[in-house]
């Protein structure tokens, strides 16, 4: 008896200790302090000329000059454009990204990237740590030995541990400064539909090619990073050569090193959402607006602006964070905001789509993640072509979509709710 006693002192005391430890890295990572509510009045509507000034300076966004040259959807497209883009190269090849793991496009990637190196062409290269950490040492050897400048983006330091959970969420190529190309693939055959999911299909993301001074934005907010990663910024006149034109306004997001109270990317949406006159259309394969972003959305109903959401079903790669999601629909649902969920395969694509004449797209999700812990890179403009672009992709994705009910949500299993409410209690950390 005493010894069972004994047993279970020390099983409730490493039990005790454990949970302490828990609880004291969540607060010192901030789990638990307030976060900022945006409170707006009186913005100007997405046609007002005075709408793209108020929402650059709330969101920190930098407006330049640029023009949607091309745009592709799923994942043959994506990768067929990038491989494209990348052999056209003669002076510079500098790419970003937080995703890439073994398979076919990585080894794709590589063979471009190299030949491309191998021709004396300057390749430097951004990659997450984490979202990078399947590829083998000897992926990277590889890439190396051809020339190829390689940094990691926030490796684990242990002077910093709890910096580690913050990461670069940027799709960035730019190809001797006159073309980017921005969306929201990494390189993984997960985009065909090959991964831990059993996906029937290939997963339902864009990416859009950009020119004018917008690439030399672009290529300024890179040099940025590349500084991060303790690489030297070099802005000579063949890397960093802005050119203005009469292109359309372009809007440029980055979401800045977060102070987990204000968020650029959060701010954003926020005022776009509230200059809505007529409709906000919102995709996000992780959809989990905290208790500001959903109030606003239903005060935009209420005003008689069209609400839907595009979002992931089951069928996604991050269950705990869809049943998380799914505890989020009643309020939204209640207030006649129409919720679809996206059915063949995952829902990748990250877009808003204000009336008819604005967008916001790039790699930011609709999440706490992207808001106050992710570097985010999105792109905002009423250019005519790429706003009915967008459109088409919401009409393609509402069209594969069940939209959810509120009967049908309020039977959803009790495992699913208690697991959806665990993960919200933390979905800062998400």
């Amino acid at each position: 008896m005493l010894n069972i006693l004994t047993v279970l002192w020390w099983s409730g005391g490493v039990f005790l200790a454990a949970l302490a430890v828990i609880v004291f890295v969540l607060y010192f990572r901030g789990t638990f302090r307030d976060r900022i509510e945006y409170k707006l009045l009186n913005i100007p509507s997405p046609d007002d000329p005075r709408f793209r000034l108020a929402l650059a300076t709330l969101s920190n966004s930098v407006f330049t000059t640029g023009c949607c040259t091309e745009h592709w959807v799923e994942a043959d497209n994506i990768y067929a454009a990038r491989i494209a883009a990348i052999k056209e190269a003669k002076h510079s090849i500098h790419f970003e990204t937080f995703f890439m793991t073994p398979g076919r496009r990585a080894n794709d990637f590589a063979n471009a990237i190299c030949d491309r190196a191998n021709d004396g062409v300057e390749v430097l290269m951004i990659v997450d740590h984490h979202g990078t950490n399947k590829l083998s040492q000897r992926y990277w050897k590889r890439l190396k030995a051809c020339g190829v400048d390689i940094r990691f983006f926030n490796k684990f330091n242990w002077k910093a541990p709890i910096d580690y959970f913050a990461r670069t969420h940027w799709k960035l190529l730019v190809i001797d400064n006159k073309k980017a190309l921005i969306g929201g693939a990494g390189v993984s055959d997960f985009w065909d539909g090959v991964d831990n999911i059993k996906d029937t299909g290939a997963w339902y993301d864009f990416e859009m090619s950009f020119t004018g001074e917008v690439v030399a934005a672009l290529q300024g907010m890179f040099m940025q990073h590349w500084t991060y990663v303790h690489g030297t910024a070099d802005l000579n006149v063949q890397v960093f050569n802005p050119q203005p034109s009469d292109d359309p306004l372009i809007m440029v997001t980055a979401g800045d090193d977060p102070s987990y109270r204000s968020s650029s990317v959060k701010a954003l949406f926020l005022t776009s959402i509230h200059a809505a006159k007529k409709r906000i259309w919102i995709s996000s394969p992780y959809f989990l607006p905290d208790g500001n972003l959903r109030a606003s959305l239903i005060i935009a109903k209420k005003k008689g602006v069209e609400v839907r959401v595009l979002t992931n079903g089951s069928q996604c790669d991050k269950k705990f964070v869809y049943y998380a999601s799914c505890e989020l629909y009643g309020d939204l649902l209640a207030a006649g905001i129409e919720i679809n969920e996206y059915q063949p395969s995952m829902m990748h694509a990250k877009a808003l789509l204000l009336d008819d004449c604005w967008i916001s797209t790039g790699s930011a999700n609709f999440d706490p993640r992207s808001f106050f812990h992710n570097d985010e890179l999105d792109i905002s403009t009423a250019q005519l072509e790429l706003v009915k672009h967008i459109e088409n992709l919401f009409i393609t994705g509402f069209s594969r979509c069940k939209q959810i009910n509120s009967k049908a949500w309020s039977k959803r299993e009790l495992w699913k709710r208690v697991l959806g409410r665990v993960v919200l209690f933390f979905q800062s950390q998400l």
